[in-house]
């Protein structure tokens, strides 16, 4: 009952427009993540654990984590599943010699905090840590469950 309490009403409200928005100030996630914390309290037989086992017994990710599955996003400008120019966004690595998969993309330079938080910019290291079998995936519901053994494996979304 939380699950569909939770997923319907509260967590709409983090998710929305979060590949332009994401928060980057460390408080402003800890806010966020409060919010979540707090919910996950509301389950009785769970409110003793700690966050992330209370996490796991639910099936939740930290919202630092579901962040980070702009990668979903960023696989879906790549193959053209949205209607965008991925080369607005991204600028693929032109050489074959790297380590990885094939997909590599170059993180162009910037000056200035928020340049560095656009989307564009946000997601190029993440992507570039991926395995080829998880970019090779031959459709979206494939590269969602692959991305997120990847991440199981890596921790990538596990923060503090």
């Amino acid at each position: 009952m939380f699950l569909i309490l939770y997923s319907t009403y509260i967590r709409p409200h983090f998710e929305y427009c979060i590949q332009v928005w994401a928060p980057h100030f460390k408080q402003d996630i800890e806010v966020l993540e409060k919010v979540q914390r707090r919910a996950t309290r509301l389950v009785s037989c769970i409110k003793n654990r700690s966050y992330y086992q209370r996490l796991e017994y639910l099936g939740l990710y930290s919202l630092s984590r579901r962040r980070q599955r702009d990668l979903i996003e960023t696989y879906k400008i790549l193959r053209n599943i949205e209607d965008v120019d991925y080369r607005k966004f991204f600028m693929t690595a032109d050489t074959v010699q790297l380590r990885g998969h094939n997909y590599k993309m170059y993180k162009n330079r910037s000056l200035k905090l928020c340049r560095m938080c656009f989307f564009s910019q946000r997601v190029v290291n993440c992507w570039n840590l991926l395995t080829q079998q998880v970019v090779d995936a031959p459709s979206l519901e494939i590269f969602k469950t692959r991305l997120d053994k990847f991440m199981d494996s890596k921790e990538l979304g596990n923060t503090s």
